[in-house]
């Protein structure tokens, strides 16, 4: 998470281990959060490429997106 927050980069994850560390308070660049098994493959490349078409890159600071 450090590396992609000193490269300003939003995190895609199935992980929620990321988003213990978001509610815990770490600082991020934005996390794209999806429930393993949740989605299919083209699902979560469509909801990735919507949060990329629709928010700037200072909109994802320090939140998350829900896919």
């Amino acid at each position: 998470m450090i590396f992609a927050a000193n490269q300003n980069r939003v995190i895609f994850t199935q992980d929620r281990d990321f988003l213990r560390l978001h509610y815990a308070g770490f600082s991020h660049s934005g996390i794209a959060y999806c429930i393993k098994g949740s989605r299919s493959i083209g699902e979560i490349l469509r909801g990735l490429i919507l949060i990329w078409e629709v928010l700037e890159s200072e909109d994802m600071i320090g939140k998350v997106e829900f896919l």
